[in-house]
């Protein structure tokens, strides 16, 4: 015993120590440019000690990706759970897409995608069977409530918003430098959201709209 908890505590304490320090550099600088150096630093521990916890960079990796998926899923959740109709629920998607990813380095998924196959691989499934299947089951109750449009492919719209989102970060498209990652994804919600509703639809986001200029959402 260490001040109360027991050696199984201490380890798993020490995980998540590591973990979360790793994700926060991650999220600032990048993947691939962040090493074992510099999570040992952050905590001031060595890197025995991190390797007592993780075979190597990539087991880190992993762990991160799949704790982002999942805090953005139960985000997800909550929105629909608190959101007024679909309009609602698509306005503060969009909302939090613009605040959250402001801080996000842009180079993060690239990283995954070249460096990291294993993490790329739970974010594509995370992608494939959370993201996207909420996003389809949103449209296609947009369209019985009366706010999508009939014609409209619930599953060929809701693929291309993800990747409307996806390449915001792609600093060769939209390098920060010259473009505002918010107004970025502003822009494309803008563009997709005026494409997909009906006169019922495109009434009621003025409305959201007028709220959010007044900063009542």
């Amino acid at each position: 015993m260490q001040n109360g908890l027991t050696y199984l505590q201490i380890v798993v304490e020490s995980k998540e120590q590591i973990a979360k320090a790793a994700e926060d550099l991650f999220l600032a600088y990048g993947v691939r440019s962040v090493t074992m150096d510099d999570i040992s630093k952050k905590l001031a521990i060595s890197k025995k000690t991190i390797y007592q916890h993780y075979k190597d960079k990539d087991e880190i990796v992993c762990l991160v990706t799949e704790r982002v998926m999942e805090r953005e899923g139960a985000q997800i959740d909550m929105i629909k759970a608190n959101a007024n109709d679909v309009i609602h629920e698509l306005f503060l998607l969009s909302k939090y897409i613009r605040e959250h990813g402001q801080s996000v380095n842009p180079s993060v998924l690239f990283d995954l995608q070249r460096y990291h196959r294993s993490a790329w691989e739970i974010y594509l499934r995370f992608k494939e069977s959370v993201f996207l299947q909420s996003l389809i089951s949103t449209l296609s109750r947009g369209k019985k409530e009366g706010f999508v449009r009939e014609n409209v492919d619930v599953e060929i719209l809701s693929l291309l918003r993800l990747e409307e989102i996806q390449m915001a970060y792609d600093a060769d498209i939209f390098p920060r430098d010259k473009f505002n990652y918010k107004s970025v994804q502003w822009q494309l919600f803008d563009h997709f959201i005026h494409g997909i509703l009906t006169r019922k639809g495109i009434e009621t986001l003025k409305l959201y709209q007028e709220k959010r200029d007044s900063n009542e959402i």
